[in-house]
């Protein structure tokens, strides 16, 4: 049964002429005949009473267009509402990310994307680098912005990923100034230094434990504390709970304000990327607008 033909009967109610009907309907007259009797068939009884002049729709006729429009009405409501949600979830863009990142460097990409695109909705989704990869891999988030770094061994790889270099950035040691001086001769005496460190879960545990580890002469450092949240070691560093190696992006004001202070020279510091990643596939047009508009380093 196709729609149309209720579009057909309810012109032919309104002309009370085939031919009129026909021509209001854009078909030739033996066209729009068929259409007709094509209907009636799949309804199974008559439909038009065609010996009046005007041609009239039987009792059966009348009660299938009513009821007939009333579905067409339901049907039409029904596709601008699914069309206007399509619309309106091509607006929303889904961005995964780390809390530090969002709060760092998203915090005026947001800015940046609102003049590009103007999206009806961004969602930021925060979650360990396993999980934010995973929400991309699945069709969750529309874009990942990440920590790159050999030492990273979970990170996106292959062909299947696009990717963009964000912005250079460093984990750098700092601490209170009341430990600089065992800190500056942690190297020679042995002297442990109490060491803030990042939960395993973190993707910067992996680059600070690696950096480590290929250090020529070994820093005696005692773990005192771990913690997930980067934001959390800067205050307890903040504090004079121990030596930390912090994303410059993140506690560059708090050196500035005298707070912290590097402990060791610039060798001691573990430059990275930020990384802007998509799946090599068609996105949304906002997400598509937002891609192109952000530039790389």
């Amino acid at each position: 049964m196709d729609l149309k033909w209720f579009e057909d009967l309810s012109a032919l109610a309104r002309t009370g002429s085939l031919s009129r009907a026909a021509a209001l309907r854009h078909v030739t007259h033996p066209a729009f005949g068929r259409r007709l009797r094509a209907l009636e068939a799949w309804a199974g009884v008559g439909l038009i009473d065609r010996s009046s002049k005007p041609v009239r729709l039987t009792a059966a006729g009348q009660r299938l267009l009513a009821q007939g429009e009333e579905s067409l009405r339901g049907l039409m409501d029904l596709r601008e509402d699914l069309r206007s949600a399509d619309t309106e979830r091509h607006r929303v863009l889904t961005l995964a990310t780390g809390r530090t990142l969002a709060r760092t460097w998203m915090a005026d990409w947001l800015l940046a994307i609102g003049r590009l695109a103007q999206p009806a909705l961004v969602r930021v989704r925060t979650g360990a680098l396993a999980d934010t990869l995973n929400w991309l891999e699945q069709g969750e988030a529309d874009m990942l912005v990440v920590y790159h770094h050999p030492s990273i061994a979970e990170r996106p790889q292959g062909r299947g990923f696009m990717q963009k270099t964000l912005q250079h950035d460093r984990l750098v040691p700092l601490a209170r100034r009341q430990l600089h001086a065992p800190a500056r001769s942690a190297r020679a005496a042995a002297l442990p230094m109490p060491y803030l460190a990042y939960a395993p879960s973190l993707a910067l545990s992996g680059l600070v434990r690696d950096h480590l580890q290929q250090q020529p002469a070994p820093v005696r450092l005692n773990k005192v504390l771990e913690c997930d949240s980067a934001d959390a070691l800067l205050e307890y560093a903040i504090k004079g709970l121990g030596v930390c190696w912090l994303p410059w992006s993140l506690a560059s004001q708090a050196c500035q304000q005298g707070q912290l202070a590097p402990c060791w020279d610039r060798a001691m510091e573990i430059p990275f990327e930020v990384r802007l990643v998509r799946l090599r596939r068609r996105l949304s047009e906002t997400a598509e607008v937002v891609w192109a508009g952000t530039p790389g380093v």
